[in-house]
């Protein structure tokens, strides 16, 4: 049994802990407020572009000429998971609920025969990648010398997986990302971003003739680039959101499990405490009589 200095020492440190976790939820609550406007500004606009070019593309002839960002390679034999996570921790399985859909993905894909590569953002996801697929990471970009990875950064990324497409070193994109919904949810989503695939839901013409001013080709050409980088912008803002969300629900939940345990181990000194004296006692009313 711990002694009661042992005992003491432990409830300090609990306590120690517990302010810790506590100033870590009070400074995730005050950046979510921040990242949640940021990403609920940014999302309409994102999901409205993206319907836009998917009705562009679905009017345009595909050739060998047509930019790769709109049809690909020709050919689905490679997939990138471009793996978006955090650079930090304390946020509870926010990381690791968005590895693992992209390791679904990759299993699924690999038992249909495709090859599969990954395209790392930010650090903690790429253990547990480099402990299941140790040859596969392409590249990872790091966003840990930012505070927060913003447009530029998704503007590189963007020109990245351009110039890799343009080499034909895949031809399929996946974009894996936390999905911001509540300070309790996060959704880890999955959004094929090269090429454009063309899905239910995006704009038509129904409400009347629309003309295109220059062409379809070219307002495709001249939007495309810039799409891309939104949609990757748009889950960086979704992911900052999401990852203050889960640090502070994690803190939460840490700073009331640290108060339970002081809880406990303060009844386990007093009755440890209350012991030893009765014991004192004892040897004393003992030796009294021995006398």
């Amino acid at each position: 049994m711990a002694s009661l200095k042992e005992l003491k020492d432990r409830i300090a440190s609990v306590k120690s802990t517990q302010k810790i976790t506590k100033a870590k939820k009070m400074v995730a609550a005050a950046k979510l407020r921040r990242a949640q406007m940021a990403a609920e500004a940014a999302r309409p606009y994102a999901e409205q572009m993206e319907k836009v070019m998917t009705s562009l593309a679905s009017k345009v002839s595909i050739d060998e000429n047509s930019s790769k960002l709109l049809a690909g390679t020709g050919k689905r034999d490679t997939h990138l998971l471009v793996v978006a996570t955090s650079d930090r921790g304390l946020c509870g399985a926010f990381n690791a609920n968005i590895v693992k859909e992209a390791r679904v993905t990759a299993e699924r894909l690999i038992a249909e025969g495709h090859k599969v590569l990954f395209y790392m953002v930010g650090r903690k996801g790429i253990p547990i990648i480099k402990r299941f697929y140790p040859d596969q990471i392409l590249k990872h970009f790091d966003t840990s010398n930012v505070k927060a990875p913003g447009f530029e950064e998704a503007k590189a990324i963007a020109e990245d997986l351009t110039t890799m497409v343009e080499a034909g070193q895949f031809d399929v994109a996946h974009l894996f990302y936390g999905k911001f919904r509540s300070a309790l949810v996060q959704e880890p989503t999955v959004q094929q971003i090269i090429p454009i695939a063309v899905a239910n839901g995006a704009v038509t013409e129904a409400g009347g003739a629309v003309e295109y001013e220059p062409d379809e080709e070219e307002i495709l050409a001249e939007l495309l680039p810039r799409n891309l980088t939104t949609q990757i912008f748009g889950a960086l803002l979704e992911n900052m959101a999401s990852e203050q969300g889960a640090s502070m629900t994690a803190m939460d939940n840490a700073t009331r499990n640290a108060g339970d345990l002081i809880d406990n181990l303060t009844i386990v000194y007093n009755r440890s405490r209350q012991a030893a004296i009765t014991t004192e006692l004892i040897e004393i009313i003992a030796g009294a009589e021995a006398l």
